[in-house]
């Protein structure tokens, strides 16, 4: 990392004491970084860790002797086993991306695929009920629930979604061999959109400047993000994986579809991909109550912001933002562009691809 980003990588000294639950281990983190990103939507963050570094039959091409590590909170925490323990069948589905990188659009895309285009279905189903989020009550402090019993539960076959390491993904996953299709996204605007993600879902008030810091010193929820990203690309001739970016999509979204059409084996005519990439496009999508996931956006300002923010904020957000590239020339100033242009520079030298960022 550049010469300015030392003082904020994640130190030794600053890990509390380890305790482990079965196959995992879980160290408490305390350092000025995280704690200042610490809010009501997600707190208590441990870093996680495996005592081999990975799962025993995961494919070998991620055997290559580096010690994984991820970042999760403590409702994770009673989830770790359950999800290393999950029952997978062939005929799942997983979309995995790390958060904010188009996992929304991505959902609705693949579902409509893997169910012959059934808009009305689609229509008077949510996204969440459809392609619900396993670890969901792991990833948000004050949500409840059972997400993992939730996803158990569901018809098959079965549409997952979850922003875990492939080191956390269920054991089965290296065996059955499920569909995944992973996502990623230029990290300077996955960090602007997960910042506008954090203050208004997770009920983070603080400067962009310090979240900025924590996405860059992997003190956040689901980091390393280079490390995220790395692993599924070297997953990426695997049968079952497919590996695609945001960027692409926005590029030349028709071709995408193709190719996720392909992968999932099924195909259709031009006359349906124009009516899909229609039913897709940034506004439609926007306009889509099914998608919009408005009830998250309202339980967030109940529970998680603070009094000052509900009676003074009048910020109109919407879970689906903007959908464009680029828009982290916004939100950060032309230090941090700099900064993150070295944490891009570094990614992808050490991973030796192009992300089309």
């Amino acid at each position: 990392m550049g010469k300015n980003m030392h003082s904020i990588i994640l130190a030794p000294s600053a890990i509390r004491p380890s305790r482990s639950i079965r196959m995992f281990s879980f160290e408490k983190i305390n350092n000025q970084v995280l704690n200042r990103i610490e809010c009501p939507g997600t707190e208590k963050h441990y870093r996680v860790t495996l005592p081999n570094g990975l799962p025993e039959n995961i494919p070998d091409v991620l055997k290559d002797g580096e010690n994984r590590y991820s970042i999760m909170i403590e409702t994770y925490l009673p989830l770790a086993d359950r999800i290393k323990n999950f029952q997978v069948y062939e005929d799942d589905v997983w979309v995995v991306t790390f958060p904010k990188c188009g996992t929304t659009w991505t959902q609705e895309m693949v579902w409509l695929l893997n169910n012959n285009l059934n808009y009305d279905y689609a229509r008077k189903h949510s996204l969440e009920e459809r392609f619900p989020f396993l670890e969901l009550t792991g990833a948000l402090t004050l949500i409840g629930g059972d997400s993992v019993t939730e996803v158990e539960q569901l018809a098959r076959p079965r549409h997952i979604k979850s922003h875990l390491t492939a080191m956390l993904l269920p054991d089965q996953i290296w065996t059955v061999k499920p569909r995944i299709i992973y996502v990623s996204r230029n990290p300077k605007d996955a960090a602007t959109s997960f910042y506008h993600h954090y203050r208004n879902i997770v009920g983070y008030d603080g400067p962009r400047e310090h979240f900025f810091d924590a996405f860059l010193g992997n003190n956040l929820i689901y980091a390393p993000f280079g490390d995220h990203v790395k692993d599924y690309w070297k997953l990426k001739d695997q049968e079952n994986v497919l590996f695609i970016t945001f960027e692409q999509m926005k590029t030349n979204l028709r071709k995408v579809v193709m190719q996720v059409a392909t992968f999932l084996g099924k195909t259709f005519t031009d006359q349906e991909v124009d009516v899909l990439e229609e039913h897709l496009s940034v506004d439609s999508m926007r306009a889509n109550k099914s998608c919009n996931m408005d009830a998250l956006v309202e339980w967030a300002k109940r529970v998680n912001y603070s009094e000052e923010r509900r009676q003074n904020d009048a910020n109109e957000f919407r879970f689906i933002r903007n959908g464009k590239i680029g828009t982290y020339k916004i939100d950060m100033s032309e230090d941090y562009i700099e900064r993150f242009n070295e944490f891009e520079k570094i990614l992808t030298e050490n991973i030796g691809c192009n992300f089309h960022f």
